[in-house]
């Protein structure tokens, strides 16, 4: 796993061990990316679901302005920390170790508004309509902000109507949706 694109091009990532991180595959990545190209130049990103941080990162080589990742695993936050001390994107990102509930709670007080949000949760969760409900509710989401649900293919917690879908694309069996934010 490495960073694809921007001024990180080419740095390896660290991944946690086992099956309960599920990196997203470089050619996902890639598609993905050529997707969401023009929403990430200063982009304040959100990946709820880090993993490893592979997503929020290759966003900031990019050239996101910030990125917060969350995740709740300890391995997962270990690797993260890792990738961002490697990157040296220390000064630009935060990381929560917390279940999503929780992190929407500690971002609220924050203060932050996303323009581009990164849902890839682990495959058993299915219902991504509560976490994007969570985050407008909470007044995390700037206006027009880009949404990006990765899920194993098949029903998955449709988001409400203040999302618009306005892409999907399958992957052997991973999809991924693409939503507006409708402020």
């Amino acid at each position: 796993m490495h960073i694809i694109a921007g001024d990180r091009r080419g740095a390896q990532l660290f991944a946690p061990k086992g099956m309960d991180t599920r990196p997203t595959q470089a050619k996902v990545k890639e598609s993905l990316f050529n997707i969401i190209q023009a929403y990430v130049p200063d982009a304040e990103v959100l990946d709820l679901f880090a993993g490893s941080g592979n997503l929020a990162l290759e966003a900031l080589s990019r050239g996101a302005s910030y990125a917060v990742m969350v995740d709740m695993d300890r391995e997962a936050n270990q690797c993260i920390r890792r990738n961002i001390e490697k990157l040296r994107y220390a000064e630009c990102t935060k990381l929560l170790k917390a279940d999503w509930k929780q992190a929407i709670v500690q971002m609220k007080a924050d203060g932050r508004k996303f323009d581009l949000v990164f849902l890839d949760p682990p495959y058993r969760m299915t219902e991504l309509n509560e976490c994007c409900a969570a985050l407008a509710d909470a007044g995390l989401l700037a206006p027009d902000a880009m949404m990006v649900l990765e899920h194993r293919t098949g029903p998955f917690g449709m988001p409400d109507e203040r999302f618009e879908l306005i892409k999907e694309r399958a992957y052997g069996d991973t999809e991924i949706h693409f939503y507006i934010y409708q402020a």
